[in-house]
């Protein structure tokens, strides 16, 4: 294991105390062991709160989307590791403006009993909250069986359309409404070229060949659907595309974003490359990108690969998608 760390164990400690020191304007430490990141100025009163909550090792997500129009606080686990029922409850009360509080995660199984628990400690105190799960990885589960699918890059869409809804004064119906709305119309794919390692463990989480690649594999290395040899970037983005268009249809005059999100060592060149092929196929159908995401939006820890989303737009969803945000990884 080759990584700039000192102690394995307090890697996610370390890196939350740099990443509040680096965007104080941003970020604080809450909770006991300040595994929670809330927003600078604290909760917003009057406004409906947002909280997620995962492990390490994908920032931007979880932490770096807390910020103006956002998330207004994270819980955050070990890598790859769920956080404790206590700090989700934490961000929770961190993210309490008086109007409640929309849960919006990834469909773990750690995440999802630890958020239900702390759901129900905080509605003890008089907190209501609400839940959206995220489940966009198609390569995950079926269309007939998407409750069981994974939440990846897609729940950036999510964050930032609820995170919008919720800064313009919106309740928490209308806040997870449009939260489920707009996960509802996103769909996600990746492609893993080598695997990553957990600090914790120190070795890589799964072996893929020097000459192989696998469509569909999971941010933590759960198996996905394709393994074989590396192709050229347009016979990836031709799978990739092929299984989100298979999954959710697009045709003329539709508006989609789309993100192109490498999943951390994989160069903005890349990327760049990807996007092309995808632009191409989408303006054949005659459908309309609408500000799309080429970067690292959504990681895992130093795998090389990428992930491709399409958020499918309406009216509302579009105006959500080009309000205001503002944090240390993202600004509109």
């Amino acid at each position: 294991m080759k990584k700039i760390l000192n102690d394995p164990f307090r890697y996610v400690d370390e890196m939350l105390e740099g990443l509040c020191a680096a965007h104080p304007q941003h970020y604080q430490q809450r909770g006991p062991h300040g595994r929670v990141i809330a927003r600078a100025g604290g909760a917003v009163s009057g406004k409906v709160g947002l909280v997620t909550g995962g492990g390490s090792g994908h920032l931007p997500v979880f932490t770096g989307y807390v910020g103006k129009g956002l998330l207004d606080a994270c819980a955050i686990g070990d890598v790859f590791a769920s956080p404790s029922v206590d700090q989700m409850a934490d961000a929770i009360h961190a993210a309490d403006g008086g109007a409640g509080v929309l849960l919006i995660y990834g469909n773990y199984g750690g995440d999802v009993m630890n958020f239900d628990m702390a759901a129900e400690m905080v509605d003890m105190e008089g907190i209501a909250t609400e839940t959206a799960l995220v489940a966009d990885d198609v390569a995950s589960a079926p269309l007939a069986e998407r409750e069981k699918r994974r939440g990846v890059a897609g729940m950036v869409y999510g964050f930032k359309l609820a995170g919008a809804k919720a800064e313009a004064g919106a309740d928490l119906p209308t806040v997870a409404a449009t939260a489920r709305k707009a996960l509802d119309a996103t769909r996600s794919i990746g492609v893993a070229l080598t695997p990553c390692t957990v600090p914790q463990v120190g070795k890589p989480t799964f072996q893929l060949g020097e000459d192989e690649m696998e469509i569909g594999m999971g941010i933590h290395g759960e198996p996905g659907i394709q393994r074989g040899k590396l192709q050229t970037a347009d016979e990836i983005a031709s799978t990739m595309v092929d299984a989100l268009l298979e999954d959710m249809p697009l045709a003329s005059g539709d508006r989609v974003s789309v993100m192109c999100n490498s999943l951390g060592a994989t160069p903005p060149e890349e990327l760049y490359i990807v996007h092309r092929y995808v632009a191409g196929r989408l303006r054949e159908l005659g459908a309309e990108i609408v500000m799309p995401l080429v970067g690292r939006y959504a990681t895992s820890m130093e795998m090389a690969g990428m992930s491709v989303t399409f958020c499918r737009l309406d009216e509302e969803l579009e105006q959500l998608l080009q309000a205001p945000c503002d944090c240390a990884f993202w600004r509109v």
